[in-house]
């Protein structure tokens, strides 16, 4: 059991779990009715997405002193009483569950959810490495 950091929309691995869909705004041009089957995610869950401000900071940054800035932005959301306690839920059901978490950025590393990958093991979760 554990919980996986993915991209959106790419193949579903072995025993994954439930995908959760940590973005802003659902896939453009899919219908509600095809999200799972198409494997975008099968709960949206934009608590977990930068603010539309933030966002706006990771997508422009172009340098290491922007994407810094950037990911300091985003923790600063998550550490908000809401997310966080969303990230120690998420952190204890990785003990006892298969899920994964993602974002549609093809690169993690410039991609919110590779804020996210620490987030969670900052809180002892059991995260896949891929």
């Amino acid at each position: 059991m554990a919980v996986r950091i993915v991209r959106l929309g790419s193949p579903r691995a072995d025993h994954e779990g439930t995908r959760i869909g940590t973005v802003r705004r659902p896939p453009r041009g899919v219908p509600k009715a095809e999200f799972a089957r198409q494997d975008w995610y099968d709960v949206w869950y934009p608590n977990l997405a930068p603010s539309a401000e933030t966002m706006k900071l990771g997508q422009e940054a172009g340098t290491d002193a922007q994407w810094q800035a950037f990911v300091k932005k985003y923790r600063a959301e998550m550490a908000l009483p809401e997310a966080s306690r969303t990230l120690d839920l998420l952190a204890a059901l990785s003990q006892h569950a298969a899920f994964s978490v993602g974002c549609y950025c093809e690169d993690e590393a410039r991609c919110h959810r590779s804020v996210l990958r620490s987030l969670l093991a900052e809180r002892q979760a059991l995260v896949r490495p891929d």
